[in-house]
């Protein structure tokens, strides 16, 4: 199985396809569309929402799409940065399987559209590493980051992120730390501009300050079929690290210095989840892990049990979606 996505098929595009349909079609039938995620700091995905919300299917095909789109994306940034093969497909398949673990996850929710503004955000501090003038990339990182908090406010926390990789990859200057965000701050100019030009400005900023004042890190969504969840894909995901002589990794310093921004991502993941809300929703981590998993997967040597794990887990995501409908 692993094996056959390390290769270029035809095949494998349709498998995706069908894996997309597969994870969604439950959604469907339950009509889990919840429109309850609007918010005051999320103008980006309110325009969205209200844009589609004259038909509820039509979020959920919406955000069936984006999904889809962003599979393939995120399978296109780790080929572009070396993570997995230039043939490989394993990244798609990973993020389905992780973007979609539970059906609370299969609906039209802020992450999923701030996701699509991440992976982009992601995928050019990769690429600053091996650039000689990031100041452009910089600048694109700022706007994209700005945009994924328009969507999902909490992941204005990956500025930290931002500021982290910098270090990392050794263009941590003063000057450059500034460029992000000031192309973080220049839509949200426009948007507070745009939002005094009608006359709204105040109860705007005031949905800002009501969302700090009651912000708090609680985890009452959390349940013990979460937590081993969570608990098994952080081992899968960082077992390179505690058996690499059953890896035979890319020895690029760049690939290895992307892995080590990734690591980064994953702990700030791992706070985000306690931010509030469902933390099936809070996204980060699985991004974070769906690189790291993806790059385990297209570098491992003994495939026998892990062929194994690998079809064990696209079944019980499969089984988490439609066991649910016979109950």
């Amino acid at each position: 199985m692993i094996k056959f996505f390390r290769n270029s098929y035809l095949i494998q595009y349709v498998l995706i396809v069908l894996l997309v349909l597969a994870l969604w079609i439950p959604s469907f039938i339950t009509g889990n569309v919840d429109v309850t995620w609007r918010s005051p700091v999320t103008p980006l995905y309110n325009f969205v929402a209200n844009s589609l919300d004259f038909w509820p299917p039509a979020m959920l095909i919406f955000a069936m799409l984006l999904m889809g789109f962003e599979a393939v994306f995120f399978n296109f940034i780790l080929a572009a940065n070396q993570i997995i093969g230039m043939v490989h497909t394993i990244g798609a398949v990973v993020f389905l399987l992780l973007m979609n673990l539970l059906p609370v996850q299969t609906t039209f929710y802020p992450f999923l559209i701030s996701s699509a503004f991440l992976l982009m955000f992601i995928h050019t501090l990769f690429a600053i590493y091996q650039s000689p003038r990031p100041e452009l990339y910089l600048l694109n990182a700022g706007f994209y980051l700005s945009f994924a908090t328009m969507c999902w406010f909490p992941s204005l926390v990956l500025a930290v992120w931002g500021i982290v990789a910098l270090s990392i990859i050794h263009k941590g200057s003063l000057r450059l730390h500034f460029i992000p965000f000031i192309g973080l701050l220049l839509p949200y100019f426009f948007y507070f501009g745009v939002r005094f030009l009608t006359g709204d400005l105040m109860s705007v900023l005031q949905g800002y300050a009501d969302y700090f004042s009651g912000f708090r890190l609680t985890v009452e969504s959390f349940s013990l079929l979460r937590l081993i969840v969570l608990g098994f894909l952080l081992l899968v995901s960082l077992m390179p690290l505690m058996m690499p002589l059953n890896y035979s990794f890319e020895k690029s310093v760049a690939v290895r210095v992307k892995i080590t921004m990734t690591v980064v991502l994953l702990f700030i993941g791992v706070f985000l989840l306690f931010v509030g809300g469902d933390p099936m929703h809070s996204g980060v981590l699985f991004l974070a892990l769906s690189i790291l998993f993806s790059y385990d997967l297209a570098y491992l040597d003994r495939l026998k049990w892990s062929n194994i794990t690998f079809i064990a887990l696209i079944l019980a995501v499969l089984a988490s979606h439609y066991v649910p409908l016979f109950l």
